[in-house]
Order: C-alpha cells, then sequence, then structure tokens
C-alpha cells in the first residue's frame, strides 16, 4: 500500500489550505513508516540520539494531543508516552512498543484534533493560555504551529528512512 498525498489546491481558502498542508504532514509522516517492522520503527538515527520513526509518531500523538485538546479546548486528558519523571518518554522505546499501538493512538489524536478544530473559526481563541505569555492562541496560529511541527520532524523521519532501508523521496 502507498500512502496517498495531495497538496491542497493552490487557489484554496485559508482553512482549507492549512487543514490540507496539515494532513499532507501527517500523510508523509506515515509515509516514512510504511512498509517496515516493529524493529525496524525502533531503529534510533545515529548515537547517542534515540531519535527513531516510532518515536516520532509517539511524539507527534503527543503533539497533536497538547495542541488540540488541552490548548484548544482546555481538556488536559494527560501525556500518553511522557511523565514529569519521563519528559522525553516518547522517544524511550522497549521491545513492547509497537506500530500497532502507536499508529493507534496517533490515528485517535488526529481523530479528537479535527473534532475539536472544527468547533473554531480560525479567529477564535483558545481555552488554554502560553506559558510563557499567558495569552491564548487563534486556531489559525495552532494550523501553522503544527504544520511547522511536522515538516520539521519530517525532515528528521527522512533521514532515519534512509538510514534503515536507502528509501528516499518526498
Amino acid at each position: 500500500m502507498t500512502i496517498e498525498r495531495t497538496e491542497p489546491a493552490t487557489d484554496a481558502g485559508e482553512r482549507t489550505m492549512l487543514e490540507g498542508w496539515l494532513d499532507y504532514h501527517r500523510r508523509t509522516l506515515e509515509s516514512k513508516c510504511e512498509g517496515l517492522d516493529d524493529a525496524q520503527l525502533r531503529t534510533a538515527s545515529v548515537e547517542p540520539s534515540e531519535l527513531s520513526l516510532l518515536g516520532l509518531v509517539r511524539h507527534m500523538t503527543e503533539v497533536e494531543r497538547g495542541w488540540f485538546r488541552k490548548v484548544l479546548t482546555d481538556d488536559d486528558a494527560g501525556p500518553l508516552y511522557y511523565s514529569d519523571e519521563d519528559p522525553d518518554g516518547e522517544f524511550h522505546l522497549t521491545e513492547a512498543d509497537t506500530w500497532d499501538e502507536a499508529y493507534a493512538a496517533w490515528q485517535a489524536e488526529i481523530a479528537v484534533a479535527r473534532d475539536n478544530a472544527a468547533r473554531f473559526a480560525l479567529d477564535d481563541t483558545s481555552k488554554g493560555r502560553s506559558r510563557l505569555t499567558d495569552t491564548p492562541f487563534n486556531l489559525r496560529w495552532i494550523y501553522t504551529h503544527m504544520i511547522e511541527e511536522y515538516a520539521r520532524h519530517n525532515g528528521h523521519a527522512d533521514l532515519i528512512r534512509e538510514r534503515i532501508d536507502g528509501a528516499t523521496g518526498d
């Protein structure tokens, strides 16, 4: 199976374009994981880094959860993979961590993100506030930040995938 990715139309409206680019980058990360087994997905980029494709998916699950639940709607469902004792827990993988579990959690958070965002206009502000400035974010800012977050980590995913099996590409 090949993951289908579609760029938004060049003349799309603002919301359609933002949502389209976010979905494009979500699908890009998924495509970087396609066809690999759990051991390959747990393979770290290069020592001493623990960065792996499975860790990136778990990280983006937490990022989706944080921005579209905690910040946007003030629904603090708590972390899935990290804790106060292990703030980078999403990257600390064991043999028990699987693609099936991580993928299901990621897709569930994306579904919640879509549902929560659908209740807001682009100019509507979040219920949660910035830790730095104590100001809310509008949905437009959250979408833009999420696109940036995925794009940055998709660059990491490109390099990790190439290290695993030599696969390259968009």
